[in-house]
């Protein structure tokens, strides 16, 4: 005799009501969680390879080199991202107006180029670190999807399971006696399996929901990359209007430009190393050669002082912002350990010291930039040279004073000319698309823009490392 616990379905068959509650939300939750694995599942490529049996083990794969090309594929997802961004004509009208009400004399132009520019490197960082953010999601969206292709073992298990429960229900637990063996052993069975199937259940649920969670990420972060890249245009457009018209105010002639640019070509066409064209563009290039003798009297001067004339010069020069109009350096350079910046946005591959790829020693240092990155002069000093030299590409010497020289290569375009006086942070050039045939034939992991630096001092390479920053010292890529 059925109870009024239990019921007859349309078939006859006793069903309790608690069990059909029970069967119908796992089924109900199993049937969700399926349908969403099948569906992330059917997105993402099995990447085993065509005639590889289940019973061959897959290769172990290299973190190293999975991360490097995660790293690859989110910069040419960026780069074309990047192609689609333009400037629209009321914001270049906008930037125009702008300029033109600027107050047009050399140091107000100056201080609006340099602050530009550092606006732009800023986005540039900006930029390269949402990279690596970006590159990340992506690596933490395929871990997930892993672990969903690793449990489609589980997902049919729990399928099947529930498919079996709908087919052959357990008889109602309040039945007549000779039913009570089946009721006992259903209940039993049920104990068993059902807090393994809701287990499994809540897992793969939870690996969607954080599924989610990443292409939200994701999303975020592409905007606000996006975001950056069309400030960084806009910083781009300004910061060329400013330089074109500081050209306007220069003093010296087209016709005295493009011979000395001339001359230098040809002290670069015959000289054997970057001592020997240092020496050549100072002697014989009456820019260059002013500016060297202006390093050098301000040099002299410093002599000159007394040790108390020099520190209150270094306590008023760390006390006050320096003259954006001045023409000589602010501070002696041999006192500006730890505070200089790096002169581009990037990441350092190799320092001073190590390997070459040619069985010596790198006598300078390699950072890795993104295209078309902007390079500032990391101090105040003279252009001596800025031009094209041998495997260099294009190439800026700055003459910091004290007996230093800063070389700068690796670049595609320079904005400045010799015997120019220049600032910290004032622009000089910017990167091209890829590395340029590397100067010192470095063996280099990338073919991306690579920016040389070299410090001398009275003609002989010295470790640059004591004048960086400690924030910039510190940005070495990882690749591990």
């Amino acid at each position: 005799m059925i109870t009024g616990a239990a019921k007859r379905t349309h078939k006859g068959q006793p069903e309790h009501t608690g069990w059909l509650c029970l069967r119908a939300s796992l089924l109900a939750a199993g049937l969700l969680v399926a349908g969403s694995v099948c569906a992330q599942m059917a997105e993402t490529p099995d990447p085993a390879p065509q005639g590889v049996t289940e019973q061959q083990a897959p290769a172990q794969p290299d973190p190293t080199a999975d991360l490097a090309l995660k790293r690859d594929s989110t910069r040419s997802e960026l780069e074309a991202l990047s192609k689609t961004i333009t400037l629209s004509n009321d914001r270049a009208a906008q930037l125009q107006a702008g300029i033109d009400d600027l107050e047009k004399t050399s140091e107000s132009l100056r201080a609006a180029i340099v602050g530009s520019a550092d606006k732009r490197k800023a986005l540039e960082q900006q930029i390269l670190d949402g990279e690596d953010k970006l590159t990340t999601l992506r690596t933490k969206e395929d871990a997930v999807h892993a672990s969903l292709r690793a449990r489609r073992g589980v997902l049919a298990e729990v399928l099947a399971a529930l498919q079996r429960m709908g087919r052959n229900p357990p008889p109602a637990l309040l039945v007549t006696p000779e039913d009570a063996l089946a009721s006992v052993r259903s209940a039993i069975l049920l104990g068993a399996v059902v807090p393994g199937i809701r287990h499994e259940t809540e897992n793969l649920a939870a690996d969607l929901k954080a599924l989610a969670g990443v292409r939200r990420d994701i999303t975020a972060q592409k905007q606000a990359l996006g975001d950056d890249m069309t400030a960084r245009l806009e910083e781009e457009r300004r910061m060329n209007m400013l330089i074109a018209e500081k050209q306007k105010l220069k003093q010296r002639s087209a016709t005295e430009l493009a011979s000395e640019r001339r001359k230098a070509e040809q002290l670069a066409a015959q000289a054997t190393s970057l001592e020997g064209l240092i020496g050549s563009i100072e002697t014989q290039i009456a820019s260059a050669r002013d500016a060297a003798a202006a390093a050098k009297a301000e040099e002299e001067n410093r002599r000159a002082m007394s040790d108390a004339q020099r520190a209150e010069a270094r306590e008023l020069a760390n006390s006050t912002t320096p003259d954006k109009n001045r023409i000589a350096p602010a501070y002696a350079f041999s006192d500006l350990q730890k505070k200089l910046a790096l002169p581009v946005a990037g990441s350092i591959l190799r320092r001073f010291g190590d390997a070459d790829g040619t069985g010596h020693s790198l006598q300078g240092m390699m950072l890795e930039t993104n295209a078309g990155a902007l390079v500032t002069a990391p101090s105040d000093g003279w252009i001596v040279f800025a031009g094209a030299f041998r495997s260099y590409g294009q190439m800026i010497i700055l003459n910091p004073g004290d007996g230093y020289h800063v070389v700068l290569s690796g670049l595609e375009g320079v904005t400045v000319q010799q015997g120019q006086f220049v600032v910290a942070g004032e622009p000089l050039g910017t990167m091209g698309n890829k590395r340029v045939a590397s100067a010192t034939a470095l063996a280099l992991e990338t073919e991306r823009p690579t920016l040389y630096i070299e410090f001398r001092k009275d003609g002989k390479p010295v470790d640059s490392r004591p004048w960086w920053t400690a924030a910039d010292t510190g940005k070495a890529r990882n690749d591990s």
